[in-house]
Formats: C-alpha cells, structure tokens, sequence
C-alpha cells in the first residue's frame, strides 16, 4: 500500500520554501545532512536524494533529534534509513502499518539491528500510544488509501491525529493533481488533489501550518494513461519513451505540514 498525510498550506513559492529552510536551526540542518550521508544508506536510495529532497523535508516537517517520531506506511523504508540515524542518540522512531506494509522496514532491521535496533514496529496504526508523538510522517501514500475509498484514507488520518501530541505535527508529501482535473481521477491516476488531503486532515481535527514547494516538478503534467507509475522509480511503460519519463523526472508532489491542535 501507499499512503499520503495531511498538512497545512500557506507558503506555495519556491521563495517561500527556501526561507523555510534557510529558517531551520544549524544543527537540526547539519544532524539531517549526516543522516542522509549515513554510509548504511542504500546506494539506490540516496540517488533519489535529488528528488525527494530530504534534508529540506524534514526540516519543513521540523523534526528535531529528540522527537518521538511515528512513520506510518514506511514502505520499504526509504526515509526509515534517514530517520533511524538521526533519531537514534535522543529520538525515538515508531514505523507503523498493517503487517504486510512492514516487510520492508522488518528487513532492514534484521539485516543491521545495530543501525535499526531501536526502531518500534507497530502492527496496526491503533497500536502505537495515544498522544505520544511529536511527529506523524507519510510520504506518497494517501493515493493507495484513497484506492479502498474516502473511508480508508480518513481512518488513517484520524489515527494519526490520536497518535500525536497537543501540538504535534503531521508531515505529509503526495503526488499532486492539478485542482483543475476531475477527482475520479484520484482513484486510479496515483495522484491526489491537495485540497482532498487537507480536507482528510481537518475532517480529522488538523490544522494547516503551510505548505512547501521542495518537491514540486513542473515538467510532471500528471496525465499519464499508466498513472503517476509512468514516471521514475517504477517507469511502468520499460523501454516505450523511456528517455522522455526520465527526462521528466520523478512526480510533481504536494509537501504538507499540519498541527494537531493545543485545545
């Protein structure tokens, strides 16, 4: 499965970005910067480094090293590698889904449990602590909760939201559907429209904070008849235009920050 979060939007320029990032502490900067240059990276992964730019994510999302920090949907552990580093001296990183959404992560900690020893896994989103996270993160997810329908993407954020803290932030990056284009397309394209995600985070009791634009793409045109999948890492399509999806890149994404609300 996929998965997609909820945050809030007021910054859309790439200026905007870059005073949010250029904003974060020095040392948060420089503890995520080592944590992606962490030798126990896999090399495929750091080469989507351009991509998905993490440094500046994580720092938008504002996760600090001493966060409780839960991952829902990690996947095969893409940002697990960054995470479980930075969070390992004064963190603490939970990675949560249904059981078959964990292999990934399960691996990688078989593999190098001196790296990933400390990582909880949580079978089941109802399994980790009420109220006990600084941080929520998913990353290109929602779209696989909106494939089982509204409902299954609004248990999730609202799982979410019982997670947190008062005051605790959701950290959401999604492929983007242009606002424009017709919502069914949210159920086979791969992409979500940006007022779908926030609208399953405040159903659930968020609040927007802002919104980035460090994963945006232009050149993703978001219309493709094998969905978001025709572009890199999947490149659905093989050999057939190949050079032209690479040439795209990987998808135009939504980055979101919201806040579970004090009171």
């Amino acid at each position: 499965m996929r998965q997609t979060i909820a945050v809030l939007a007021v910054a859309t320029t790439a200026v905007a970005v870059a005073s949010v990032a250029v904003g974060a502490p020095q040392t948060q900067r420089s503890a995520l910067k080592a944590a992606t240059e962490a030798s126990t990276r896999t090399p495929a992964n750091k080469a989507r480094d351009p991509y998905r730019h993490p440094v500046e994510t994580l720092a938008f999302f504002g996760v600090q090293p001493n966060h409780t920090v839960v991952e829902i949907f990690p996947g095969g552990g893409w940002y697990t590698e960054i995470l479980a580093p930075y969070l390992s001296a004064k963190g603490q990183l939970w990675v949560a889904a249904p059981a078959g959404g964990l292999k990934g992560v399960q691996a990688l900690i078989a593999k190098d449990a001196k790296t990933y020893g400390k990582v909880k896994v949580a079978t089941g989103l109802e399994t980790v602590p009420a109220n006990s996270a600084d941080v929520v993160l998913t990353f290109r997810n929602v779209h696989n909760w909106r494939f089982g329908g509204q409902d299954a993407a609004q248990q999730v954020f609202n799982a979410a939201f019982r997670m947190l803290k008062p005051g605790g932030t959701l950290g959401v990056v999604e492929h983007r559907l242009p606002e424009s284009r017709d919502a069914a397309a949210e159920e086979k394209s791969g992409y979500m429209k940006t007022s779908s995600v926030i609208g399953f985070a405040k159903a659930a009791g968020f609040e927007v904070v802002g919104q980035s634009e460090v994963n945006a793409n232009p050149k993703d045109t978001a219309d493709y008849p094998d969905g978001v999948w025709t572009l890199p890492p999947v490149l659905r399509k093989g050999d057939v235009d190949r050079a032209k999806y690479v040439a795209i890149g990987e998808s135009d994404r939504m980055t979101v920050r919201f806040r579970k609300p004090k009171k």
